[in-house]
């Protein structure tokens, strides 16, 4: 990987040109540890594939996991004899590890790895990686649990994987039907920003780096592929769930504490520069639009139910009070987290401080509503109490958004002109939150890895007809 530091957001997504004189487009990388058996015809079914099917340049890396049996010689042999294909050896072990290894040193556009049991059909592979090629995604996964997908793996592992897709679901979000699928692929200039974040360097590797993308707005296509269960693979269930788990619980922490800078994962809309340079538009009007309104309608919902859950035993004015300033302190902390992207804790106090000056607002409006229905009918019937209550509270919201926008979390442009962050800076996050993991500016290493993995950077690529052997 190079070490330059990377300054702002992504560059928007190009088309790859037609014609890629001297590199290949595409590095097909397959982890193996102790493979001696499956490696060489797994690797020639695969060269077979991609001559007849790829229509652009192509590599195989064969990524040797610190095996100890004769597989980094079958390894050196195919490379010597099959062109097209490289291998590389490690002395430590970890998929994650090889991974990352590979794919930054590689010199091709769209990085992929698949399994050496070749599990997945190999039809997938060019659906797989033609949208990054197009510049449409950013990553691609192939999935198991898609509806068209077909499957063929024992009730257990079946069980294990969906119960692990839905864990993601519940505890991180995840949108993606299928993280552990051997089967992925990312484009090159994603995975230099991407890769000195993710710090597992096991079977985890695959579903942390996917979460940050998803997590960082990136566009992630999901492939559904027709997979048939290895009944010799020697993955270790037990210990890699565990691992897995363990996994789950820091990456969900630091989402939860904003110390990733996932703001140099983002990309600009659309390819055309003309979606750029709209005048009169403030930057990210339109998603903190959609964010304050979800936000809104929840604390509105927990408002209600505050409301009548006090009233009965507070009266009126004192339930509104409470239940106003309980969910004000709610909705100032969810609009500064996911409305106006604001990670961190800095300024946190602050930002509560202003939340309740407009709180202050929003309860003289809706006091005030009461106090006039009061005055008009006397004792007004709770289903009118309640509807005067919600107009008041969707006028107060209005303006609550107005205040958030450019008061609270004004936007500071010269913030948005130093980091190329598409929709500005939010007050309190001029600079990305401080992280503690590995820098993206110093190399794709949040670990060390001792093995003499000498081969060039980029690779020297022969550029061979596909059809060569």
């Amino acid at each position: 990987m190079r070490t330059e530091c990377f300054v702002g957001a992504l560059p928007a997504r190009e088309h790859l040109p037609v014609g890629v004189a001297g590199r290949p487009v595409l590095d097909v990388v397959i982890p193996v540890f102790n493979e001696e058996k499956d490696l060489e015809p797994c690797v020639l079914r695969l060269h077979e594939h991609l001559a007849r099917t790829f229509p652009y340049g192509f590599r195989i890396t064969v990524a040797d996991n610190a095996s100890t049996d004769r597989t980094p010689e079958v390894a050196a042999h195919l490379a010597g004899r099959v062109p097209q294909v490289r291998s590389v050896r490690l002395e430590q072990k970890g998929r994650g590890r090889a991974l990352r290894t590979v794919w930054s040193h590689s010199d091709a556009h769209v990085l992929a790895y698949m399994d050496v049991d070749l599990s997945t059909d190999l039809n997938a592979l060019l659906p797989l990686v033609a949208p990054l090629i197009s510049g449409h995604s950013d990553l691609a996964i192939g999935s198991r649990l898609a509806r068209s997908s077909r499957v063929v793996r024992g009730p257990k592992r079946e069980f294990i994987s969906r119960t692990y897709n839905l864990i993601l679901r519940g505890s991180l979000a995840a949108r993606f039907s299928d993280a552990q699928c051997g089967f992925k692929a990312i484009r090159r200039e994603v995975a230099e920003r991407l890769l000195p974040m993710v710090e597992d360097t096991g079977w985890f590797f695959d579903t942390e780096m996917l979460v940050l993308a998803e997590r960082a707005g990136l566009r992630i296509h999901e492939v559904p592929v027709d997979w048939v269960d290895d009944p010799d693979s020697t993955v270790h269930i037990v210990r890699t769930a565990t691992d897995d788990l363990k996994g789950v619980w820091r990456v969900g922490r630091a989402l939860a504490r904003g110390t990733l800078p996932l703001d140099r994962l983002a990309r600009p809309f659309g390819d055309d520069p003309r979606d750029r340079m709209i005048s009169g538009v403030p930057r990210g009007l339109a998603r903190q639009l959609v964010g304050f309104c979800v936000v809104g309608a929840l604390s509105t919902l927990f408002y209600l139910l505050l409301y009548s859950a006090l009233r009965s035993g507070a009266g009126p004015q004192a339930a509104n009070a409470l239940a106003l300033l309980v969910s004000a302190v709610a909705n100032t902390a969810a609009n500064r987290r996911l409305t106006f992207g604001v990670r961190g804790r800095d300024r946190a106090v602050r930002h509560q401080a202003q939340g309740l000056v407009v709180l202050g607002i929003g309860l003289a409006l809706t006091s005030g509503s009461l106090a006039a229905l009061d005055a008009a009918s006397g004792s007004p019937a709770h289903s009118t109490e309640m509807a005067v209550l919600i107009a008041a509270n969707l006028a107060a919201t209005v303006l609550r958004f107005l205040l958030f926008r450019a008061w609270v979390f004004p936007e500071r442009r010269e913030a948005a002109v130093g980091t190329g962050r598409p929709g500005g800076s939010s007050a309190g996050a001029a600079a990305p939150a401080p992280y503690t993991g590995p820098s993206p500016c110093t190399g794709p290493a949040p670990y060390t890895d001792p093995s003499p993995y000498s081969a060039p950077s980029p690779y020297a690529y022969d550029n061979e007809p596909r059809n060569a052997r």
